[in-house]
C-alpha cells in the first residue's frame, strides 16, 4: 500500500487571510493537535515582515513554543528574504519554504519583485545556508495553471523553474494552483511538462479549491506519480494576492478520500477533526472541510473536552 506524504499549510496559508485575530496560544494550540493528529510536516509560520501580514507577526512567539517538536516532526516556515531567514535562524528553525511564481504580475504583487529577482532572493538564502546542510529547504511555485493578472501559464516555463530551484537545493518544490481555476486535464498537461525533466518524487501538490476541482486535481497528480501533496485542516486559506481565491485542499476530505482508495497517511481522522474544531472555533466561522462537517453532525465526538 503506498504511502501519501501531507503538508499541513492551514497554521499559515490557511491563517494568514483571516481578518480575525488569532491569539498566538490558539495557532500553539492548533500545531500541537495536529501534531497529535499524525501529521509529520506542518507549516508554522512565517517570517515576513510584520506590517505584511499582521496575523503572522507572532512568527518568533508561536514557533518558540512549538520547536520542541522538531525532534520528531518537521516544522517549515515560510522566509521571503534574507532578514526572514536570518529571524528563522536566530529562533532555530530546521525547516524552511522559499517561494517564487510562474507570472511576473504576481510575483510583482506578491514579493514586490521581478522573477529574477526573487529566483535571486532564493539563491542567496540556499549560498547562506551552505554553512548549514541541517536546514532543509522547499520551494513553493505559485500560479501554475492561471495567474489572476495575467492568465494562462506555459507549464514549460514552470517545469524550468522547477529544475533551477532542485538545482539549487530544494528538497522538493510544490506545485501551487493559486487561484482554483484548474481542472484534472490541467494538471494532468502540467505534469506532462514538468516530469519530462523532473522526477515525480521531487514534486508535491498545492491545490485551492475556489470552484471545488481541488480534490479531482489530486488524484490527476496521483495517477501521474506525485505522492506529496499540500492540505489545510478545515479547508481554509487564500491568498492575499489572489483575490476570491479559496483555501487549500481540506485536509481531512483528503484524508478521508486517501484512505478509502487504499493509500496511507499516518494521520488520525477523528483527532484531525479536533484541531480543525479548535481552530473553528478561534477564527469564528465554520469549517467548508465537508468530511469534518460530515463528523461533526455524526455521532462521532470531535469536542476537544472529549
Amino acid at each position: 500500500m503506498s504511502t501519501i506524504a501531507i503538508c499541513e499549510v492551514g497554521p499559515r496559508d490557511g491563517l494568514q487571510n483571516e481578518k480575525a485575530v488569532i491569539a498566538p496560544e490558539d495557532k500553539v494550540q492548533f500545531i500541537q493537535l495536529l501534531a497529535g493528529a499524525g501529521l509529520k510536516e506542518i507549516e508554522a509560520t512565517s517570517f515576513v515582515r510584520p506590517g505584511v501580514i499582521p496575523q503572522l507577526s507572532d512568527a518568533e512567539q508561536v514557533f518558540a513554543a512549538v520547536k520542541h517538536l522538531q525532534t520528531e516532526i518537521s516544522l517549515p516556515v515560510l522566509v521571503p528574504n534574507a532578514k526572514g531567514l536570518e529571524r528563522a535562524l536566530q529562533s532555530g528553525v530546521k525547516s524552511l519554504a522559499v517561494f517564487t511564481a510562474t507570472s511576473e504580475s504576481f510575483t510583482k504583487k506578491n514579493t514586490n519583485a521581478t522573477l529574477k529577482e526573487s529566483m535571486d532572493r532564493i539563491r542567496d538564502i540556499m549560498k547562506e545556508l551552505q554553512s548549514q546542510p541541517e536546514v532543509r529547504v522547499r520551494g513553493y511555485i505559485s500560479t501554475v495553471v492561471d495567474c489572476p493578472y495575467e492568465g494562462k501559464q506555459d507549464p514549460g516555463k514552470c517545469a524550468a523553474i522547477v529544475t533551477e530551484l532542485l538545482e539549487m537545493g530544494c528538497f522538493e518544490v510544490s506545485l501551487g494552483e493559486t487561484i482554483g481555476t484548474a481542472v484534472p486535464e490541467d494538471i494532468r498537461r502540467l505534469l506532462d511538462s514538468v516530469l519530462r525533466s523532473n522526477p515525480a518524487e521531487k514534486l508535491a501538490g498545492h491545490f485551492h479549491d475556489t470552484r471545488g476541482t481541488a480534490l479531482a486535481n489530486v488524484f490527476a497528480a496521483l495517477d501521474m506519480g506525485i505522492r506529496s501533496f499540500d492540505s489545510s485542516a478545515g479547508g481554509m486559506g487564500g491568498c492575499p494576492y489572489a483575490p476570491g481565491a479559496a483555501g487549500n485542499v481540506a485536509t481531512e476530505d483528503l484524508v478521508y478520500a486517501l484512505h478509502r482508495s487504499g493509500f496511507e497517511t499516518g494521520v488520525n481522522l477523528t483527532d484531525l477533526c479536533r484541531a480543525t474544531a479548535h481552530i473553528e472555533q478561534a477564527v469564528g466561522r465554520p469549517s467548508t472541510s465537508r468530511v469534518y462537517q460530515a463528523m461533526k453532525a455524526s455521532s462521532i465526538q470531535i469536542s476537544e473536552q472529549e
